[in-house]
């Protein structure tokens, strides 16, 4: 059998992995790069694999790193099932369409700006991503299911974002099954919303994820302490605007929900919160759908999941010309906008009307890849190109860890530390290389094991010769 790390390998984004044995192939994920120059160029690259030779595909969360190019591969001739569990089918329905819309918009600016010399077809379409989804297949949590004769899969909660999966999977091969397990990105145990990441007790082969796997998160006191002081200080001293960068799935629910309680409790003033995303809103609304999914916390929150009665300064816009009357607001507001990486989407004209004036705020609440303009605002930049225009930072860039959706180095080592028996071989994966090589070094240090921090394109053979 052998293993192949075709993305997220040294780096965070454009998970792939590719799983051969004696009669079958499978993928886990299939995701966009994301971040710098590079990324464009590196999702059209052609697949490193036969696409029709592809048994079956395993995804284990809908974020668009891991999810994001599915549509190109059906396209090239996979035509098998893409399983996932249930809220994770109802948000691709969702994301890979956006996916695409912005795929189609960026080719037609990129026409029009080159005027139409040799202009660059978008990476996939619209069609091609509802083409994709005929092909997603639900599953259950905890449920074993046989996507082929000689594989047995269970998928767990990871506690990330609604409908994340840890994925366990035993592969027969010779009269004997090995067991890999692919942790998915994990989320931070005791956050709200979510349940904690299910605990496994065993593998032979685990791929482990190391987004944060170099840092600790503040605890989620200080987080909302900090969460309060930057919009107090903003909207009701200084008399500006929030600004936030938020992934449409996961972040901005999380969010809502601190604001939400935050306000309920006295400590929070109640703002004028928008949410300008379509695809935030249509995943908002599926979260309420899987209430089964939430944490007894959650649960208790009375008129959290209802319409947003209970939220009376809560506003999803509706379309374009409410997302522009939104810039025109001076003060007194969040605008909380996708992408949380700030590369796409509507929050690049709040950045450009809002980063120019010194009393404004950017609150960040995710991992920013390198690469990206979220990225560049966490680093200190002075100046950043948006639009193709020079636009001065002026307002205040916060960086407030304690509210990311993956797990921190803590958690992970505790996750980590629940199997019953060392795995024979573990891969750190999903996190630049400073954080998958620290990782990686707690792990051995720690907990004794075998860890390998593999590079783009490293084939693992199993068991080794």
């Amino acid at each position: 059998m052998k293993l192949s790390f075709l993305g997220a390998a040294r780096e965070v984004t454009g998970s792939c992995f590719l799983v051969e044995a004696a009669d079958v192939r499978f993928l886990v994920d299939c995701g966009m790069v994301q971040g710098g120059r590079e990324a464009p160029t590196r999702n059209r690259k052609p697949f490193e694999f036969d696409p029709a030779s592809i048994d079956f595909v395993l995804l284990t969360h809908a974020h668009i790193d891991h999810s994001g190019l599915l549509p190109r591969l059906t396209r090239s001739g996979f035509n098998g099932p893409i399983y996932a569990t249930t809220a994770t089918v109802d948000l691709l329905g969702v994301m890979l369409p956006d996916s695409a819309h912005i795929q189609e918009s960026d080719a037609k600016r990129d026409a029009k700006r080159f005027q139409g010399k040799n202009p660059m077809p978008p990476l996939y379409t619209l069609q091609d991503a509802r083409e994709c989804l005929n092909q997603a297949k639900s599953v259950v949590y905890d449920q074993e299911f046989s996507p082929h004769a000689s594989v047995r899969c269970r998928f767990s909660d990871a506690g990330h974002i609604l409908g994340s999966a840890i994925v366990e999977v035993w592969v027969a091969e010779h009269g004997h099954a090995t067991k890999l397990v692919f942790s998915g990105d994990l989320g931070q145990p005791g956050r709200p919303i979510l349940r904690d990441p299910t605990p496994i007790e065993e593998a032979d082969i685990l791929v482990i994820e190391s987004t944060y796997g170099n840092r600790r998160h503040q605890n989620l006191s200080a987080t909302e302490d900090e969460m309060i002081a930057i919009v107090e200080k903003t909207l009701f001293e200084r008399g500006g605007n929030v600004i936030m960068p938020a992934f449409a799935v996961g972040r901005t629910q999380e969010v809502l929900y601190h604001l939400h309680r935050l306000a309920c409790e006295g400590r929070l003033r109640h703002p004028k919160v928008f949410v300008d995303s379509p695809m935030a809103t249509d995943a908002t609304r599926i979260t309420r759908e899987h209430l089964e999914l939430f944490d007894e916390q959650a649960k208790r929150l009375a008129g959290w999941h209802a319409r947003g009665e209970n939220l009376p300064y809560l506003h999803f816009t509706a379309g374009v010309e409410e997302s522009k009357a939104l810039n025109q607001i001076r003060s007194g507001a969040i605008i909380i906008s996708a992408s949380g990486m700030c590369d796409a989407g509507r929050i690049r004209h709040h950045l450009r009307h809002n980063l120019p004036r010194r009393e404004c705020s950017v609150l960040i609440p995710g991992f920013q890849a390198q690469g990206t303009l979220g990225r560049r605002l966490v680093d200190g930049a002075k100046r950043v190109r948006i639009f193709g225009e020079d636009i001065p930072v002026r307002a205040t860039v916060h960086s407030v860890g304690g509210l990311s959706a993956h797990a921190d180095q803590g958690a992970l080592l505790d996750w980590a530390g629940a199997f019953s028996r060392p795995p024979k071989q573990t891969f750190v994966v999903h996190g630049e290389s400073s954080a998958a090589l620290a990782l990686a070094d707690t792990l051995r240090q720690e907990l004794g094991w075998q860890v390998t921090v593999p590079e783009h394109g490293q084939v693992a053979n199993w068991p080794r010769p």
